[in-house]
């Protein structure tokens, strides 16, 4: 009997993401985001109970482009999912997906030992993950 092979988000994650402060600009954001080559911001926590957020590219096209607000006067706490869910990076790809379609996602941050160490998206997970799981 064959047995599936278990790819892990931190196989396929990716590490190009921005940890930025809450109260940076979106337009801070977008150059942050070109500069890096990144698309995920991560708002960093205030303080040790506070929970990490999260900004996507569609969040910014969402609600400051079509409501055509000015990125310099829009701080990214407006604008960001708090608190955010993650994934922990020994979590199986297939749970991974099923977990971001439960709860209508398209990224997640992962965390270990409580810091974010890089971003899942369902990217990662079809075109790095299903092609691994169904290359043997």
């Amino acid at each position: 009997m064959k047995t599936k092979r278990l790819i892990k988000v931190r196989d396929i994650m990716k590490g190009q993401f921005i940890e930025m402060d809450g109260l940076m600009t979106v337009q801070d954001a977008i150059q942050a985001l070109l500069k890096e080559n990144a698309h995920t911001l991560i708002i960093k926590k205030r303080h040790e109970l506070d929970e990490y957020g999260i900004v996507v590219l569609a969040d910014i096209a969402k609600k400051v482009l079509a409501n055509d607000r000015s990125p310099k006067r829009i701080n990214l706490y407006e604008i960001m999912s708090k608190p955010v869910l993650s994934v922990s990076p020994e979590m199986d790809i297939r749970y991974c997906a099923r977990l971001l379609d439960q709860f209508g996602l398209s990224n997640t941050p992962v965390l270990e030992d409580g810091q974010v160490i890089g971003v899942v998206t369902y990217e990662e997970i079809v075109l790095h993950g299903l092609v691994e799981l169904h290359d043997e």
